[in-house]
C-alpha cells in the first residue's frame, strides 16, 4: 500500500492579473508578501497577462535614476523576486504562466520564477490558504 503524497499549503496565493503600470498591483503584491513572510507565512504570486513582464532576465538589478533622487537605487522586480526567494527559506514562490508569457513574448524569466501551464491555476488555488486576485478581470 503506497502512502499518498503529502501536498504543501501555502498560506497566502496572490493573483495579479493586471498590468504593472495600470495601478498599485505590484506594490500591493509585495507589501502584502512582505507582510505575510514577516509573520512567519508563506507566499505565491501567480503572474498572468503583462505581469510576466517584471521577471524578465533581461532587467538589470536596479532601476532606471528616478528624477526626485538621482543618487538613489531602487531595486528592479528581478532584484526583488530574487531577494525574496533568497531570504524567504522556501516561503516565497513566483509562478509565471506560461500561455500569458508566451503570448507576450516575455519568455526570458529569471531562473527563481516557476512556469505552470493556466491549466494548473485551480491546483495552485486549492493549494492556498487564502487566494486574492489584484487586477481586473
Amino acid at each position: 500500500m503506497t502512502t499518498p503524497m503529502k501536498r504543501r499549503v501555502w498560506d497566502l496565493l496572490l493573483i495579479m492579473t493586471a498590468a504593472p503600470h495600470s495601478g498599485d498591483v505590484v506594490t500591493s503584491a509585495l507589501r502584502l508578501s512582505h507582510a505575510v513572510l514577516a509573520d512567519g507565512g508563506s507566499v505565491r504570486i501567480w503572474a498572468c497577462g503583462y505581469a510576466n513582464m517584471l521577471t524578465q532576465d533581461t532587467f538589470g538589478d536596479t532601476k532606471l535614476p528616478n528624477t526626485r533622487d538621482p543618487e538613489g537605487h531602487y531595486p528592479s522586480p528581478p532584484a526583488i523576486v530574487r531577494r525574496l526567494t533568497a531570504d524567504s527559506a522556501g516561503r516565497f514562490a513566483w509562478i509565471a504562466c506560461t500561455a500569458c508569457s508566451e503570448e507576450r513574448g516575455a519568455t526570458h524569466h529569471i531562473p527563481q520564477v516557476r512556469h505552470r501551464s493556466p491549466l494548473r491555476l485551480a491546483g495552485t488555488i486549492d493549494a492556498a490558504r487564502q487566494t486574492l486576485y489584484l487586477g481586473g478581470a
